[in-house]
């Protein structure tokens, strides 16, 4: 299964190359979010860890792309780039809000049809797999109602919230996201075997403990859950503490791979 070489470069960003990591950490971004979310992240775990970031079609250097409406089909996407170059070492998946979602697709792909399995799968800020609200539809609403729900959660630079033409440029991708992560349902992949750890803000509206907790009920390998102050992007606040937890969690993980 060969990708092409510049399709690699559009989807995946390297922004500290470590050439003797241990291990390696996929991270994906929220609705509405883009690869450069993860720069910090990758700044504070190289050179021990390799953190690549994936950039989703519709938005900055991608913008004139359509963006993709479908976990699965990102999935899909995703998974020849990986196989093609990405899994000769041990391999970490981070994802956050839409992103665990689509990590947990990934992983069971990866498993399912390449027999790579992933050494941990991080899942912030999501309800488990099975625990979606059918009642959810703000990508089916107006522009307002979606700005609305970008400012509830506080995931969007406030800048971009002030400008209006850029703003508007940028709630197709969002709405996009939106829409991907509502409707998702998983069909292809139930349990993986890999190891889950759910992370989530303690006053998260879109991630009740308990819906998290039910993470447990998607592996056969083991699992962990760490609750942190704050809300649906708890992590921006308290991302020096979750950076150990990741950079800790991935020791231990590839010292027993």
């Amino acid at each position: 299964m060969t990708a092409h070489r510049g399709d690699a470069d559009l989807w995946i960003r390297r922004y500290h190359p470590a050439q003797h990591s241990e291990v390696r950490l996929l991270c994906l971004p929220h609705a509405g979010g883009s690869a450069s979310f993860y720069f910090p992240v990758s700044q504070a775990l190289a050179p021990s860890i390799e953190v690549l970031a994936v950039q989703y079609p519709g938005r900055q250097d991608r913008r004139l792309e359509p963006s993709v409406e479908s976990i699965p089909e990102l999935a899909d996407h995703l998974l020849p780039l990986l196989l093609d170059e990405w899994t000769d070492r041990p391999l970490a998946l981070f994802g956050h809000s839409m992103g665990a979602s689509l990590a947990f697709e990934l992983a069971g792909l990866l498993e399912q049809r390449a027999g790579v399995v992933p050494v941990m799968l991080f899942a912030s800020g999501r309800r488990a797999p099975s625990r979606f609200r059918v009642e959810e539809d703000v990508h089916g609403r107006g522009d307002e109602a979606l700005i609305d729900e970008i400012k509830r959660l506080a995931g969007t630079d406030n800048r971009i919230l002030g400008d209006d033409e850029v703003l508007r440029m940028v709630l197709p991708a969002i709405r996009s996201d939106y829409r991907a992560a509502e409707l998702y349902r998983p069909q292809r992949v139930h349990q993986v075997s890999c190891p889950v750890t759910a992370l989530v803000g303690d006053n998260d509206p879109k991630a009740p403990l308990d819906d998290v907790r039910a993470w447990q009920e998607h592996t056969i390998g083991g699992f962990s859950m760490e609750v942190y102050p704050g809300g649906h992007f708890y992590l921006t606040e308290q991302a020096p503490r979750l950076i150990r937890r990741i950079a800790d969690t991935l020791s231990g993980a590839a010292a027993d791979h």
